[in-house]
């Protein structure tokens, strides 16, 4: 016998709400190692950033750079 559309409703409901559930665990599973690697990004950058003025003050002292 068919179910009836209060059941198939809840059914569905449930099924969705299981998918959701895992969506969330995935999501969990990804925000954490995606948090590290967006730290030692940052990181990075600021070490670029400090290489980068470094050798900026050693152009000028050595006379590599055009006046500006």
């Amino acid at each position: 016998m068919a179910e009836s559309p209060d059941n198939l409703v809840l059914t569905y409901l449930r099924r969705i709400d299981e998918k959701v559930d895992r969506l969330v665990e995935d999501m969990r599973e990804v925000k954490s190692p995606l948090g590290i690697l967006e730290s030692q990004y940052a990181n990075l950058s600021n070490r670029l950033d400090r290489l980068d003025e470094r050798v900026g003050r050693l152009e000028n002292r050595l006379g590599l750079t055009e006046a500006t």
